[in-house]
């Protein structure tokens, strides 16, 4: 089996695939004061429950935006099945052109997610990643990464606003049952909701007029409130919560 690895500011998302299936998941909290001994304990306690042993392990697959735990990571691979891990980055085939002034600055998860969404489609692709921040890529019809946006993530804003102000409390982030809030948590609530909404709608908007694409392009949204905000519009056509890991797939096999 492949095992693939997504290191996020604040999760870590860890996948098995046999093949083109998805078998096996986990999703853990991204911790850079760990060493490469805690993650191989980690790391092989998950590989164990799935029933497997470090020899169905056939390659390991990494892509990172937490440049301390890379190298931990291809530690851990080393060390639990002795093998040499694929890092996603510069210099690692792709097959997609990155049109950016320096394609070295673009995070490897972004390409991951651009890889897998045109890879499902073959045709123009607008990917918003709801993570720790929240980001927008554009794909042409041909299959070059156009570029992108990047904003604070929701968890950002709520904890700015928390933090920089005197008496607004902490909130859970959820949808509101009305616009309009009657209560200071519901107000909050409102407007980080509905507020982040009305970004990616205006985002994609704009970036669909801008780059004036032959057909309109499809709308793929993934990261972990995905499901939540893509409830409430019609602009995202497929919500796909694993597409990094699918992406990493497609890079690894390229490179094998």
């Amino acid at each position: 089996m492949l095992l693939v690895i997504d290191i996020g500011n604040t999760q870590t998302v860890i996948g098995l695939f046999e093949g083109y299936v998805l078998d096996f998941h986990w999703r853990l909290a991204t911790d850079i004061r760990k060493t490469s001994d805690e993650y191989s304990l980690l790391v092989g306690s998950l590989i164990a429950q799935a029933g497997l042993g470090p020899k169905d392990i056939r390659g390991v697959g990494i892509c990172s935006v937490v440049p301390p735990l890379s190298h931990i990571f291809v530690k851990t691979a080393e060390n639990l099945f002795g093998l040499s891990a694929l890092l996603v980055g510069p210099g690692v085939k792709t097959g997609m052109p990155i049109l950016y002034e320096n394609p070295a600055e673009v995070g490897s998860d972004r390409i991951a997610n651009s890889i897998a969404a045109y890879e499902a489609v073959h045709g123009s692709v607008i990917i918003v990643d709801f993570g720790t921040a929240t980001t927008f890529c554009a794909i042409s019809e041909t299959g070059q990464y156009l570029g992108g946006s990047i904003v604070p993530g929701i968890g950002i804003s709520a904890d700015a606003l928390f933090e920089k102000t005197a008496k607004l409390p902490r909130v859970e982030i959820r949808k509101p049952a009305k616009v309009i809030g009657k209560t200071t948590v519901s107000s909050i609530q409102s407007g980080l909701f509905y507020g982040h909404l009305c970004i990616v709608e205006g985002m994609i908007r704009r970036i669909t007029e801008e780059l004036s694409f032959k057909k309109p392009p499809q709308v793929f949204a993934t990261g972990g409130l995905a499901v939540l905000f893509a409830k409430e519009t019609e602009i995202i056509d497929t919500v796909d919560p694993h597409l990094t890991l699918k992406g990493i797939r497609i890079i690894y096999e390229k490179n094998r």
